[in-house]
């Protein structure tokens, strides 16, 4: 039909075949002579608004133009090439374009609307973006028709200023962390692990949680990405974080810390690999005292001074040891926890019973400095652990005089973590020490710490066979003297200056579970933070 045009497809490019058509008054075609006659008189330059058939022969120049790819010539047929050689070129390749057909649509005065069907191709996956435009073909300074240049000509929902761009579709979901068996930790379920699956977000995230989608997003005059118009791809999906936490006990941790008093704190360990199976707060929230509280551990730590001394030979199990109500050493009088004595008691006996005069009255047998160094090359302290999240590994200076007598408490200077101390009771367990982990090594290859030495078998089975004593007829047998199983314990009680009453302090294991709990400024270590660990590994 005369007057109409039709777009044809050619090679991913808009060609448009036209019927003869009448220019209403514009003549394509009018002679010049080849020499001016002196009447002649500049053309008039056209000042009227495009023709129908203007609109449509430039509408669809600028199509097949940009269409095939030939980003020159549509530029040219605009009021402003620069902007649109940019925005045109952007198109193609920023938003990953390999195939465009666009066809135009019956004008409405100077108005073009046009359908755009864009083949996208982005990470290997393939779609089609589909929607519909318009132009305006208005003349140039010259009087040329073209095609009005505006952001909205790429897609209708663009205004001023603004642009396309491929960007990613969301925010990346947050890691899931999971524990030893699959289970999802969440900080609603088990609110002790805030803090800590913020820590495993932030180290983990990057490379655990996947990849977000890609989107063809509306780029805004201010550089922000806006609304999504098309997706590019689904992204990919991250990889559970699996840590070593077993949900059973977590879950009876947190409900343990809760019942013994305020600033509660304790720590499960799986002695025979050193993975964190549990870690509670009370309250849940704010400071990790589990982890990363210092504390000074009173009685619990002649773990390792027993351990010092066993290994030195000169003491035994069944060595004689009295406990007097009180000693002096280094100038400064010790006493016991309600002034208890013992007559002819033995090592055991004086373990068992946590007397702390019994302990002191060995200092002459160590050397200064034996503690500290059993403390640390057996024991693991202070040798920078890596546990996947932030914790505090114990500080066990050298002390001589009064300092060493209360470093062989577990007094003075000596600062460690519920970790800590459930840590020197799986390593009394298990004979050596294992760095306690919350992530698997395997998960970042890291390199953590390795104790220099690892305890003697007699000296571990002497020690053990204290430990046995203390939960079945001494100090902890209150709380833990009735569970079945190979079980291990030590109280404590540390007197802490400025403090009304001392820090709670309870360290056990059964069979394969260890775990350590602080209870400040309540009392007697079987009293309160026995509790806690009692309840821990009745759940084990």
């Amino acid at each position: 039909m005369q007057g109409a045009t039709k777009g044809v497809v050619i090679g991913g490019a808009i060609a448009v075949v036209l019927a003869a058509v009448g220019f209403g008054g514009y003549d394509l075609f009018h002679s010049v002579s080849s020499k001016p006659t002196a009447d002649a008189s500049p053309v008039p330059k056209v000042t009227a608004p495009p023709s129908a058939a203007e609109v449509r022969s430039t509408a669809h120049d600028f199509l097949a133009a940009w269409a095939s790819g030939d980003v020159a010539k549509a530029a040219a047929l605009t009021d402003d090439s620069t902007q649109a050689t940019a925005q045109l070129t952007s198109y193609r390749s920023d938003l990953h374009v390999s195939r465009l057909t666009l066809a135009d649509k019956p004008a409405t005065g100077t108005r073009v609307p046009f359908s755009v069907r864009a083949g996208v191709s982005y990470d290997g996956q393939d779609s089609a973006w589909d929607y519909d435009s318009a132009l305006t073909v208005v003349r140039d300074a010259s009087g040329k028709p073209v095609v009005k240049w505006a952001p909205a000509v790429l897609n209708p929902k663009l205004t001023s200023g603004q642009g396309l761009e491929a960007a990613p579709s969301s925010t990346p979901p947050p890691l899931t962390a999971v524990d030893r068996n699959g289970t999802a930790l969440t900080a609603a379920k088990y609110p002790s692990l805030a803090g800590i699956l913020s820590e495993l977000q932030t180290r983990y995230g990057s490379t655990m949680q996947g990849t977000p989608g890609m989107d063809i997003r509306i780029k805004g005059a201010d550089g922000k990405p806006g609304a999504s118009l098309h997706p590019l791809s689904q992204g990919k999906p991250g990889k559970p974080l699996r840590t070593t936490i077993d949900a059973t006990l977590q879950a009876q941790a947190e409900k343990s810390v809760t019942t013994q008093g305020p600033d509660a704190a304790v720590v499960a360990i799986q002695p025979s690999t050193g993975d964190i199976l549990a870690v509670a707060n009370n309250p849940a929230g704010g400071y990790d005292k589990a982890l990363l509280g210092t504390y000074a551990p009173g009685s619990t730590f002649k773990v390792i001074t027993a351990s010092t001394l066993l290994t030195t030979g000169k003491v035994t199990p069944g060595t004689p040891l009295d406990c007097p109500k009180t000693i002096s050493y280094g100038g400064r009088s010790f006493h016991n926890v309600e002034g208890m004595q013992i007559d002819k008691a033995t090592f055991a006996q004086d373990f068992a019973a946590s007397c702390n005069t019994a302990f002191i009255s060995t200092a002459n047998v160590l050397p200064d400095g034996a503690v500290e160094n059993e403390a640390h090359d057996v024991f693991g302290l202070g040798l920078n652990w890596s546990t996947g999240v932030p914790s505090w590994d114990g500080k066990v200076p050298v002390g001589t005089g009064s300092e060493k007598a209360m470093t062989m408490i577990g007094q003075g200077q000596v600062q460690v973590s519920p970790l800590d101390m459930a840590s020197v009771a799986a390593t009394a367990k298990s004979g050596a020490f294992h760095q306690p982990v919350i992530v698997p090594t395997s998960v970042d290859n890291r390199q953590i710490a390795q104790a220099p030495q690892q305890l003697p078998a007699s000296v571990d089975a002497a020690l053990r066979s204290m430990m046995v004593l203390t939960a079945r007829q001494g100090t902890a047998a209150p709380t833990v003297g009735q569970l079945g199983g190979d079980v291990g314990a030590k109280t404590g009680t540390a007197e802490v200056d400025g403090q009304t009453k001392p820090n709670s302090w309870f360290l056990a294991y059964r069979d394969d579970v260890a775990a350590a709990a602080v209870v400040p400024n309540t009392g007697e270590g079987y009293k309160f933070a026995g509790k806690i660990v009692a309840a821990l590994l009745s759940a084990s």
